[in-house]
């Protein structure tokens, strides 16, 4: 067997969260350019003519684009049975979508909180359910979450994201573990220190921008596009006997 053909999406169907730009825009990227199809969804995803169903489509795949308020429970229930009525089985689930809110814990007011864990935890249980319901019943599929390094540490100003990224790194194991036998393999990427929005406020920060480099031994910040191969690899047979493993790619972060 060519070890190649293993890493071949064809026929698959890719769901992506959080895909409109960033790590998920890239991560829907890849997954096209191994040949999945991609269903796109975020809270602001424009409906038709994104940049991201734009690069899908060039690469000869199609791209079907919703909207959906992670905050809002009714918002994702509507979305879970949106897909149902357009007849949307994904076989690959990529949990991106979230949100951070920097304020020290003494100032971090429970609506930052609430909002925070229901982005990037509760609507990741949810989606994982709903979705791996029916990768259950078809004996087959691949979950991957976007963990964080914060998964392992505990970040400063953060709280609600750290301790939303942490519970990824165990819902993450707790899924592989009761699904894993059952053909669904549940694995989570967590990114290191990448040039996206979500780090906007860091890389603006002369100290910590230079602190935070200074540790990488990579040199650089990562890029949405050193998660092509990550998460093409989880989501391909390649990867049929790895599960609630979290792959870190933080240009060596954590091994400092």
């Amino acid at each position: 067997m060519n070890v190649l053909n293993s890493f071949d999406l064809s026929g698959k169907t890719a769901l992506v969260s959080g895909c409109k730009r960033g790590i998920g825009r890239g991560m829907a990227e890849a997954l096209a350019s191994a040949g999945a199809d991609i269903a796109g969804v975020s809270a602001s995803l424009e409906l038709s003519g994104s940049e991201v169903e734009d690069s899908v489509r060039d690469l000869g795949r199609s791209f079907e684009a919703y909207q959906c308020d992670f905050s809002d429970r009714a918002s994702l229930l509507a979305f879970v049975n949106q897909l149902e009525a357009d007849e949307i089985a994904p076989d690959i689930l990529v949990n991106n979508a979230g949100t951070i809110k920097r304020k020290p814990t003494a100032e971090h007011p429970d609506d930052w909180w609430d909002e925070v864990i229901e982005v990037n935890l509760s609507a990741q249980f949810i989606l994982s359910r709903e979705i791996g319901r029916s990768m259950l019943a078809r004996g087959s599929g691949k979950i991957i979450f976007t963990a964080s390094l914060l998964t392992f540490q505990g970040g400063i100003n953060v709280p609600g994201y750290s301790a939303s990224k942490g519970g990824i790194g165990q819902l993450t194991k707790a899924l592989a573990n009761e699904w894993g036998g059952k053909g669904v393999n549940v694995n989570a990427i967590a990114p290191g220190y990448i040039a996206t929005d979500n780090t906007e406020a860091l890389r603006g920060d002369p100290d910590r921008y230079k602190a935070i480099l200074d540790r990488i031994p990579q040199g650089r910040w990562g890029t949405p596009e050193d998660f092509a191969g990550p998460v093409v690899f989880l989501a391909s047979s390649a990867s049929d006997y790895v599960n609630g493993e979290i792959l870190v790619v933080d240009g060596g972060w954590m091994g400092r």
